[in-house]
């Protein structure tokens, strides 16, 4: 039978509806690349910008290391881009992709290096507020002193290199805004290139506050009142425990420790009677001819701090210095020559160092007050072991002395030639007895001993203080702990079945909660990692030998 014509016709109709609703010409067309692409560049960072893609609703951006692999950057919904902290002189590609919904269209590719930085000289005194930024290389000419009131800001990842014979000093009254981040830390480091460099390659950074110190005027810093470029500083006579020099965080301070008299080298960061108004956290010295930290007095509280080869102590604290310092790492694996001419290594390099009160002007002998009486918690301390040549004085954890107290809780301290502690002098027993200092819940591993021998010493019972002495390899403590350290290879975590996982003080009582405060933790863990928290230590610092 023939069908009718009405119903081919409905048939017709029908047909055509249904290709409209699947090939509708008003539906979303597809995305296409961003067109006009184009990069600006500077030393440090590109900005890039775009054309608008019909029915975009963002921009993904991918960048890629000169001809290596491309990993996700951001992504947008306006059509420019600045990419930051990036380094100069180096090809960077970028490729830009729009995308609606769970769509991506496909990406535009280009390809920017970044220019070199201009070198500007730091040869006087900032006697007004000045801004150091990423986009020049600074280099340091002499002892450049930053005078009150003025401030100086260092912008995230400026560099700035050390001449021989230089140093950067904050005043009194002056203040330093020194705010880097972990991806773009503020480097202070020698002009040498990399390879040639040296401790003592360059003096440091010297910080002078208003806090009390235990010794009266005059007190001269060290290495100061050489000549017009670096006359006498005088930081006792403070007043304001209380007082802010500014801020200092994300900042790594490379082969410093100039002497510019015999043995009066200078530290990698020196903190003279500074207040605890300061701020102070993620701070680095690599490969000092001194001191890595010294805090003369004052009581400014730190944290995360990172100490890789000193040419003498890590961490020196003395004349009253009652600040705060909370996570803290040491390294010691040799003893680097120093830049000739610079000075010398110590004669007793030890972990920690912490005095009373110590030569002329001090009123009260040892006794003098304040007393030295931190809270320290949370510190990582290793040493060379019995293989590196040591003086014969040196090669000790912990070393209290010359009237000092503090509080010091959930140490680990390892590999130590000499002794893992040195408890001295009659004055220095009066401040364990009266409560005003205390060792508590240490972990002792791979030790020549645990107590220092010999006249004038003395010991605290290891069991009253939780002292936990162990006998295996340093290195069985941590994830990665090598014989050859390098930047990538350090991690301080507790390994998986170690003693530091554990045996940590989780409450403080008396003194110790007192002092402690609100910026003191407990923790259940001893050592500065925590077992399943950040590697707060990793992508800021470095680790190098010259």
């Amino acid at each position: 039978m023939l069908a009718r014509p009405w119903i081919v016709g409905l048939f017709a109709l029908v047909s055509s509806v249904l290709a409209a609703c699947t090939d509708d010409p008003s539906g979303p067309a597809a995305l296409a690349a961003p067109t006009e692409l184009r990069a600006e560049a500077s030393a440090r960072q590109v900005t890039l910008r775009w054309n608008a893609v019909s029915g975009a609703e963002a921009y993904r951006l991918e960048r890629a290391i000169g001809d290596g692999a491309f990993s996700p950057l951001a992504e947008t919904t306006a059509t420019a881009y600045t990419d930051t902290a990036l380094t100069p002189q180096t090809s960077y590609r970028y490729r830009v992709a729009a995308r609606r919904g769970e769509t991506l269209g496909p990406a535009t590719e280009i390809r920017v290096t970044t220019s070199a930085r201009p070198v500007a000289l730091l040869d006087g005194d900032i006697v007004r507020d000045r801004t150091l930024s990423p986009d020049t290389l600074y280099r340091l000419a002499t002892f450049v002193h930053v005078k009150a009131p003025a401030t100086l800001r260092i912008l995230a990842g400026t560099r700035i290199e050390g001449l021989y014979g230089s140093a950067l000093l904050i005043e009194r009254g002056a203040k330093i805004d020194a705010q880097g981040t972990a991806a773009a830390p503020i480097v202070f480091t020698s002009a040498q290139p990399e390879g040639q460099r040296q401790p003592g390659d360059w003096g440091g950074l010297i910080v002078i506050g208003n806090a009390r110190i235990n010794r009266t005027p005059p007190v001269l810093l060290e290495g100061t009142g050489t000549g017009p470029s670096n006359p006498p500083l005088d930081y006792s006579g403070g007043s304001d425990d209380n007082d802010s020099s500014g801020v200092l965080r994300y900042v790594r301070v490379e082969f410093a420790g100039f002497g510019p008299l015999p043995d009066a080298e200078l530290n990698s960061f020196t903190f003279a009677a500074v207040g605890r108004g300061t701020r102070c956290e993620y701070l680095q010295s690599l490969a000092g001819l001194d001191d890595s930290f010294e805090w003369f007095g004052g009581t400014i509280d730190c944290r995360y701090l990172v100490s890789y080869e000193s040419g003498d102590d890590h961490f020196d604290a003395a004349e009253g210095y009652r600040g705060r310092v909370q996570f803290a790492i040491a390294l010691q694996t040799t003893i680097l020559p120093p830049r000739p001419g610079a000075g010398q290594p110590s004669n007793d390099p030890q972990g920690v160092e912490n005095d009373g009160c110590h030569g002329s002007n001090c009123p009260s002998g040892q006794n003098s007050s304040p007393f030295t009486e931190p809270v320290w918690a949370n510190f990582t301390l290793v040493g060379t072991g019995p293989s590196v040549p040591l003086p014969p004085a040196g090669g000790l954890g912990v070393l209290l002395r010359r009237g000092a107290g503090g509080h010091y809780v959930n140490f680990v301290v390892a590999r130590w030639p000499n002794a893992a502690l040195s408890l001295r002098d009659a004055t220095t027993q009066d401040r364990l007895q009266a409560g005003l200092l205390s060792v508590r819940n240490f972990l002792l591993v791979d030790n020549a001993r645990t107590f220092q021998e010999g006249s004038n010493q003395f010991a605290v019972d290891p069991a009253a203080a939780a002292l936990d002495v162990r006998t295996e390899p340093a290195a069985s403590v941590f994830v990665s702990l090598p014989g050859t350290p390098t930047t990538a290879t350090l991690d301080w975590t507790p390994a998986p079945n170690s003693p530091a996982r554990s045996g940590g003080l989780t409450s403080f009582a008396g003194r110790l909660a007192e002092l402690a405060g609100g910026f003191v933790v407990p923790t259940p863990y001893r050592g500065a990692a925590d077992p399943s928290g950040p590697k707060w230590w990793q992508g800021w610092t470095s680790y190098a030998r010259n």
